[in-house]
C-alpha cells in the first residue's frame, strides 16, 4: 500500500513516469523474448546450412532459408544468392544484409534511450510544481512552517526520485541490450564467414 500513497502524493506528473516505466518493461520483455527467439532460429538455421552445404546442396539450402523467418532469412540469401558476384561486391551485400539485420535486433531500443534521457526531467518538472504548491499553500494560509509546506515538498521529492528510478532502470536495460546486440552481431559475422568459406567450395 505504501506504493499508492507515494504514487498519489507525487501528483499528477506520476502518471506519465507510470507511462514510461511500463513502456521501459514492456520493451524489455519484449527484447529478451525476441533476441532468445533470434539466437536459437539462427543457430539452428546456420547448423542446417552447413549441413546441406557438406552435401554440395546449394540449391536445397536457398529453399530452406527462403522459408524461414524474414530477419533470417536476409543474411543467409546474401552469402548464398551473391555467389555468382564478384567478391567485393558479394562482401558488400553481405554488409548491408548485416546492416538491415542489426536494425531488426536495435528495434524498440530508442525508446529506452529516450525514456533514460526524458524521465529525469519530467521528474525535476514534478519537482518544480510541487515547490510551487508549497508557496502557494504558504500564500493562501498566510502562515510559514513545515506543516504548510510539508505536502508541496512530498510531492516534489517523489517526483524527483520516482524520474531518477525510471531513467536508471531505462538506462541499465539499455546498456545490457546493446551489449548483447553487439556480441549477437559478432557471432552473426563469424558465423556468415564461415558460410562464405563452404559456399566458396561448391
Amino acid at each position: 500500500m505504501k506504493f499508492i500513497e507515494y504514487f498519489s502524493e507525487g501528483g499528477f506528473i506520476m502518471y506519465p513516469l507510470l507511462f514510461c516505466s511500463v513502456v521501459v518493461w514492456g520493451v524489455f520483455i519484449e527484447k529478451v523474448w525476441f533476441l532468445s527467439r533470434f539466437k536459437k532460429d539462427f543457430k539452428g538455421l546456420h547448423n542446417k546450412v552447413i549441413n546441406l552445404l557438406e552435401d554440395g546442396k546449394v540449391l536445397e539450402c536457398i529453399g530452406l532459408v527462403k522459408s524461414a523467418r524474414p530477419y533470417l532469412e536476409t543474411p543467409f540469401l546474401a552469402v548464398l544468392e551473391g555467389r555468382k558476384l564478384e567478391k567485393e561486391e558479394w562482401e558488400k551485400s553481405i554488409s548491408r544484409k548485416l546492416s538491415e539485420t542489426q536494425l531488426v535486433l536495435k528495434r524498440f531500443l530508442w525508446l529506452l534511450g529516450t525514456i533514460g534521457n526524458l524521465a529525469p526531467f519530467i521528474g525535476l518538472f514534478g519537482t518544480v510544481m510541487g515547490i510551487i504548491k508549497s508557496f502557494d499553500s504558504m500564500a493562501k494560509s498566510g502562515k510559514t512552517g513545515f506543516a504548510v509546506v510539508s505536502s508541496g515538498l512530498a510531492e516534489a521529492l517523489i517526483a524527483t526520485a520516482a524520474g531518477i528510478l525510471v531513467a536508471v532502470v531505462a538506462v541499465l536495460f539499455y546498456n545490457f541490450f546493446q551489449s548483447q546486440i553487439n556480441s549477437l552481431n559478432l557471432r552473426i559475422k563469424n558465423n556468415l564467414e564461415e558460410l562464405v568459406l563452404k559456399v566458396e567450395k561448391n
